[in-house]
C-alpha cells in the first residue's frame, strides 16, 4: 500500500500543474517536457516490462498492476503507450533528427527448430528484456518488438542533446549484453517523422522515414555479435571504441558509409 500511495503522490505532483496546458510536439520531442522526464526517472526504477514508450510506465508484473489502478493502463488505441500519455499527445507529429537502434536475432527459424517452443520463447524474452533495459537506460524508446527484432529511436527531447551519441552507445551495449543468441545490431541517425501514425481506433506513436529504413538495412548487414554504426555515429564513440572497420554498403540507388 505504501508503494501505491507513493506513486500516486509523485504522479500527481509531476503533472498536476501541467495537464491543463496543451502539449505540442516541439515541446515534447525537441525541447523536452519536464513532467515526462520526472515520470521516466521514477518508472524506469520499477520492474515490469513491457512499458509505455513515453513515460516508461510498467505494464507487467506487480508494478504494472499498481500503476494500472492509478489509470496508467495500456491505451486501446495504442497499446504501447499508456492511456495517460496517449490522452495528452497532440495529433499528428513532426519531422526531426533522430537516432535509431535495430537488433535482430539471426537464423531465428533454425534456432526455433533446434529447441522446443518454451525454451525458444524464454531466449527471446531474455533478448527483449535485455534490449529494453539497454535502450531505456540510455534514454531511448522501445518502439517495436517484432518477432525476433527490436527497434529503439532516440529523440532529443527525451534523451537530451547528446541523443546521437547515446544511440551509438546503446547499440554497442546491447551487443555486449546479449550473448546467448546470435544477434546483429546496427544504428543510424537522420531525419524522420515522429508522432502518431494510423487511423480510426488504431494509432501508434512511432518514427518513420528514410533514416529508419536505412537503419534497418544496415542491421541486415550485421553478422551475429557484430555492431554496424553509421559513420556519423561511430565518430562520436571512436575514442572509446577504436579499431572499427570502415566500409560502404549499397542502400537503394546509392551507398551509405558505415563502420
Amino acid at each position: 500500500m505504501r508503494l501505491r500511495r507513493g506513486l500516486a503522490a509523485v504522479i500527481t505532483a509531476s503533472h498536476s500543474s501541467h495537464v491543463a496546458k496543451p502539449l505540442d510536439w516541439e515541446a515534447l520531442l525537441l525541447k523536452g517536457y519536464e513532467p515526462l522526464k520526472v515520470t521516466q526517472r521514477i518508472f524506469r526504477r520499477l520492474p515490469g516490462n513491457p512499458r509505455c514508450k513515453l513515460c516508461y510506465n510498467p505494464f507487467g508484473g506487480l508494478s504494472g498492476k499498481v500503476v494500472g489502478v492509478l489509470g496508467r493502463r495500456p491505451s486501446r488505441k495504442s497499446p504501447n503507450v499508456c492511456q495517460f500519455c496517449f490522452d495528452h499527445l497532440p495529433a499528428g507529429g513532426i519531422e526531426m533528427d533522430v537516432g535509431v537502434v535495430f537488433a535482430d536475432v539471426r537464423s531465428s527459424t533454425a534456432l526455433g527448430e533446434q529447441s522446443n517452443a518454451a525454451a525458444f520463447a524464454r531466449l527471446l524474452n531474455e533478448f527483449y528484456a535485455a534490449a529494453t533495459n539497454v535502450v531505456i537506460h540510455n534514454e531511448g524508446i522501445v518502439d517495436k518488438l517484432i518477432g525476433d527484432e527490436v527497434m529503439g529511436p532516440f529523440l532529443q527531447g527525451i534523451a537530451g542533446p547528446d541523443y546521437r551519441r547515446k544511440t551509438a552507445v546503446a547499440a554497442l551495449e546491447l551487443a555486449s549484453e546479449v550473448t546467448e543468441l546470435p544477434v546483429g545490431v546496427a544504428a543510424n541517425a537522420g531525419v524522420a517523422f515522429v508522432g502518431n501514425v494510423g487511423s480510426g481506433s488504431v494509432l501508434d506513436f512511432t518514427a518513420l522515414g528514410d533514416a529508419i529504413n536505412i537503419g534497418a538495412r544496415l542491421q541486415a548487414h550485421a553478422s551475429p555479435g557484430e555492431v554496424v554504426l553509421a559513420a556519423s555515429l561511430y565518430s562520436l564513440v571512436e575514442e572509446q571504441h577504436p579499431g572499427g572497420r570502415p566500409d560502404r554498403v549499397a542502400i537503394r540507388d546509392g551507398t551509405s558509409p558505415w563502420t
